[in-house]
């Protein structure tokens, strides 16, 4: 009986970690071999199955800190849903020169292997190779490798509440969330990079061509066209730092192209590029002025197939992005300056281009690059349908506390009024009022149309105003316009019908 109990938990170790994988041998011989440039110096490559387990990982970073005390630190900045303490280092060369901060993690789905482990190896690189370690001399980095670690450890891409923590990030729903957000804003980079995996394999492929396609991309970027982004600092991120990352994986012939997916249109196969929504870290770290940049890696549901090449292609962007971060330090902040004192319209909704383009994949069964024409829905040519005035300030009511949190949690701030107040304000009408009756992210969303209108209104003691003429503002218009996708009011933490007045208004003067 021992020796059967013995012989079935092998079998479901086995199978914890078997690496199951939709692609043949052949399209990887063929596209995507592993590469050889790679070391065995973090845990899962030092091993044949899975991947870097909690108590590996927090090793290799004790170890790290061990063997170079001056130059990483490791601090915990919160625990997850189930108790796990979160890691963060901090990495720089003491010295006395000008920083430049960048933020980096991975991890944040849990799913996505590679995103954690080159996290580790880019760590390990900069500490312990003679190319890279320069990279400190002007650079402070934090790294959080491991953001979701409950779902890491079951190979999920939701935390442990069922969450997704890319599409969180305006409502803060989930704890992991929150303790990122402060984590990021006690830091305050100048230049953030969230690195994640990609699905190669979709179920829209599967209909395109006469036995399904896959994606061709070794890497795909995934920088912000929301227009509340100031333009300068979308070129900034495009023109300097995705640039330098192209090169750098030309270099290896790795190939790569803007960020896509599928969506489905009246039945047919469109194709998104670039994206515009707050609620995922590519937007919202760039829309606190910040240099932003989503990177998704070919390897979802890959298990470790080409993993070397996986973690090499995120290590190779990595090294980029910080290259390019500490040779244009001055560039990089007086552009964020710039961009905090601009005062455009605030972009409340958009839409992006359509147009007709040919589109490059990898043929399933005839293992061979193919195009198809497609219709491309392009946000980084998105065109506002709905502007406002920018407001000198937002107020919510004095009852508005578990939001004023969630404000302040993002990095803004948020004063109180300290007597009764009466100010011109424009308030918000529903005129039109529509709730989903399907849930989204455990939330009940809503679509609203409002009206606004000018009046004298008194305000009592302890009232909030946010004002716009601070760093992370251009969050504010995602959060309290209430049309906006994001919005409290689209995500139903403000809940309202037709006919109602929004606990939210706009000071113009």
């Amino acid at each position: 009986m021992k020796n059967i109990v013995t012989i079935l938990m092998s079998i479901l170790c086995i199978t914890a970690y078997a690496q199951f994988t939709p692609q043949s041998k052949k399209i990887t011989e063929k596209f995507f071999p592993d590469s050889d440039e790679v070391l065995n110096t973090t845990p899962a490559l030092q091993k044949k199955r899975g991947y870097t387990n909690y108590e590996e990982l927090l090793g290799f970073l004790n170890n790290l800190v061990d063997n170079h005390p001056h130059k990483i630190k490791l601090s915990f900045i919160g625990e997850s849903q189930k108790g796990r303490n979160i890691p963060m280092v901090k990495l720089t060369n003491p010295n006395e020169n000008e920083k430049i901060k960048v933020w980096m993690q991975g991890g944040l789905h849990g799913n996505e292997p590679a995103s954690t482990e080159s996290m580790l190896y880019l760590l390990d690189k900069l500490l312990n190779d003679d190319n890279y370690t320069d990279i400190l001399d002007n650079v402070e980095l934090a790294v959080v490798p491991m953001a979701n670690i409950d779902g890491y450890l079951k190979n999920n891409r939701y935390a442990a509440n069922g969450l997704d923590l890319n599409r969180d990030q305006t409502k803060l729903m989930a704890p992991e969330t929150v303790i990122l957000k402060k984590a990021y804003v006690n830091f305050s980079p100048e230049v953030a990079v969230d690195f994640h995996e990609y699905r190669a394999y979709r179920r829209d492929y599967a209909r395109m061509g006469d036995f399904g396609v896959t994606n061709m991309y070794d890497a795909m970027f995934l920088y912000s066209g929301n227009l509340n982004v100031p333009e300068n600092l979308r070129n900034l991120t495009n023109d300097v730092f995705v640039d330098k990352a192209r090169k750098s994986l030309d270099e290896f012939n790795y190939t790569h192209h803007p960020y896509i997916s599928t969506r489905k249109i009246s039945g047919d196969i469109h194709i998104n590029q670039g994206s515009i929504s707050a609620r995922s870290s590519a937007s919202n770290n760039a829309l606190t002025n910040t240099i932003s940049s989503l990177i998704e890696i070919r390897g979802v549901a890959l298990g470790r197939t080409s993993f070397k090449r996986r973690i090499h292609s995120s290590f190779l962007i990595a090294v980029a992005y910080l290259r390019a971060a500490a040779e244009n330090i001055e560039l990089v902040k007086s552009e964020i300056e710039k961009a905090i004192q601009q005062s455009n319209p605030v972009v409340v909704e958009s839409e992006r281009a359509v147009y007709k383009d040919k589109v490059k994949f990898i043929d399933v069964s005839a293992v061979e690059y193919v195009e198809f024409e497609m219709m491309v829905r392009d946000a980084w040519k998105a065109e506002a349908t709905l502007s406002r005035t920018r407001p000198t300030a937002y107020i919510l009511d004095a009852n508005q506390t578990s939001l004023a949190k969630k404000i302040r949690t993002l990095g803004i701030e948020v004063e109180e009024l300290s007597q009764e107040k009466v100010l011109e304000v424009e308030s918000y009408y529903v005129d039109t009022y529509y709730r989903k009756p399907i849930r989204y992210e455990k939330m009940k969303l809503q679509t609203v149309e409002t009206s606004l209108k000018k009046e004298e209104k008194t305000f009592k003691a302890g009232t909030f105003m946010v004002k716009m003429n601070q760093r992370r503002a251009n969050l504010l218009p995602e959060l309290l316009e209430p049309e906006a996708p994001n919005s409290f009011v689209s995500f139903g933490l403000i809940e309202t019908e037709k006919g109602n007045t929004l606990p939210i208004y706009r000071l113009l003067n």
